[in-house]
């Protein structure tokens, strides 16, 4: 019997989400609903933070980029969603909303696709030093399509 495929974010996406900045633009302190979760080598280039008021597979808020300028840490925004980035951490859907003033332009996409390629094997090696096994990666960012669905 072969593994069945997580289930990701739903296709149909919000038109705008509430977030809340967890780890502003530059930072290098990834933190989550408990506190500090891990101190990363290089900064995250972008405002990282969850969607209020939601759950995700691994029990977490639903976790959002903002794209754009710095934003204070615990500062709240109401963004557009322009897309997602699949990704799947410890063998669970792990995805992040792509949210900004405007769509991601051609660097930002080109940005969002390295840093996960980066983040992904970063994140696996704290798994596993963690004792977790599953599959850590990322499965590139998805633009909302017309009608504000996700292509798989």
């Amino acid at each position: 019997m072969g593994r069945s495929e997580p289930a990701y974010v739903a296709d149909g996406l919000p038109a705008r989400v509430r977030v809340r900045v967890e780890v502003p633009r530059w930072s290098f302190a990834k933190r989550g609903e408990a506190g500090v979760e891990f101190l990363s080598p290089v900064p995250c280039p972008f405002n990282y933070g969850s969607v209020v008021g939601t759950r995700a597979a691994d029990g977490d808020a639903l976790d959002a980029l903002v794209l754009g300028p710095r934003l204070a840490l615990g500062a709240e925004v109401e963004v557009p969603v322009h897309g997602v980035v699949r990704f799947e951490d410890d063998g669970l859907p792990d995805d992040k909303l792509v949210c900004g003033v405007a769509p991601p332009s051609a660097r930002e996409r080109a940005l969002l696709e390295g840093f996960f390629r980066a983040y992904a094997p970063a994140r696996g090696a704290l798994n596993r030093l963690r004792g977790r096994g599953g599959r850590t990666g990322s499965r590139g960012y998805h633009p909302r399509a017309d009608g504000g669905a996700v292509p798989c």
